[in-house]
């Protein structure tokens, strides 16, 4: 944000249009960068589904709505991740009829493994910013955490 103007930053809404038309893509592109580095234990659909699974076991259902995939896409990647041992599926205790799908120790070290690689990358990067960049994106984590806070409580 530093080239931009100093108006912007008072103007609300052009700071809003700011955030809203590069956030994402920018977050993305880091998110693509960080993963196409390192031993690569995981796509980022598969990072992303065995992330949500670290929360707790979930039906197919459950997580194509929260990865925003397709079933047929979140089957087969849940198939690619049993093959490989990092996720099991369950029959669910109350409702026999209900498959739930959990990550395994190996899907937790194989996660904990490709985020303990992109954390290497970030400080690396991040260790020659200056200080005000540095305060600025620990700040900007602060501040996307209330975001997707806020994001979520709008989720239908």
């Amino acid at each position: 944000m530093s080239d931009m103007p100093a108006d912007l930053l008072t103007d609300r809404t052009a700071a809003l249009d700011e955030i809203a038309a590069h956030l994402v893509p920018r977050a993305s592109q880091l998110t693509r960068l960080l993963l196409s580095r390192g031993s690569r234990p995981l796509t980022r659909a598969e990072g992303g589904l065995l992330s949500t699974l670290s929360a707790g076991p979930r039906r197919i259902t459950e997580l194509a709505a929260t990865e925003v995939l397709a079933q047929p896409t979140v089957t087969q990647l849940v198939d690619r991740l049993q093959k490989r041992g990092l996720v099991q599926r369950d029959r669910d205790a109350s409702d026999g009829r209900v498959v739930l799908v959990s990550i395994t120790d190996a899907g937790r070290a194989t996660l904990e493994q490709l985020r303990d690689e992109y954390r290497a990358q970030l400080r690396t990067a991040a260790a020659d910013l200056p200080d005000d960049e540095l305060a600025a994106l620990l700040r900007a984590t602060e501040a996307l955490q209330h975001l997707i806070d806020a994001v979520q409580e709008t989720r239908p």
